[in-house]
């Protein structure tokens, strides 16, 4: 069964899908949260052919819920309308600030290069590794 991971943002939303035994995360892209959202969404579940998908569930520092939620809230309830598939949630608390400190963390890099990397990692490329994270989370809660 495979699995589409999303981090949901207000600009660009990081789209991850998993191998088709549901047990590995893998970064797939970055869509703009635009109006053509959704018919990204739906090319990329039919190619990869989705049967559930797992949206970032964004907490603050307390864990509790914050200002987000409640957009992430309605855009779940898009999916589940436009798609008719199950939509599961899993906390996703740093998991932008995780995704950039391993794209920043390689050795050996010349600081043109590391300015480089974070000019990319700034513009939002790492929104596709942080829905990596959130999917391979609730994978491995799924299959413990």
């Amino acid at each position: 069964m495979r699995f589409l991971g999303i981090d949901f943002g207000t600009k660009r939303i990081g789209l991850a899908v998993s191998d088709e035994r549901g047990v590995l995360a893998f970064p797939k892209e970055i869509v703009l949260n635009d109006e053509d959202t959704f018919k990204r969404i739906g090319v990329i579940l039919k190619e990869e052919n989705i049967h559930e998908i797992v949206i970032g569930e964004s907490v603050d520092f307390s864990g509790k819920l914050n200002a987000l939620s409640a957009r992430i809230e309605v855009f779940i309830l898009e999916l589940q309308e436009k798609f008719g598939l199950p939509v599961y949630k899993q906390k996703e608390f740093l998991t932008t600030v995780e995704a950039r400190k391993s794209k920043i963390g390689k050795k050996g890099l010349s600081p043109s290069q590391a300015h480089s990397k974070i000019k990319q990692i700034k513009s939002g490329r790492v929104d596709a590794s942080a829905a990596a994270l959130i999917l391979q989370r609730y994978l491995d809660k799924y299959n413990s």
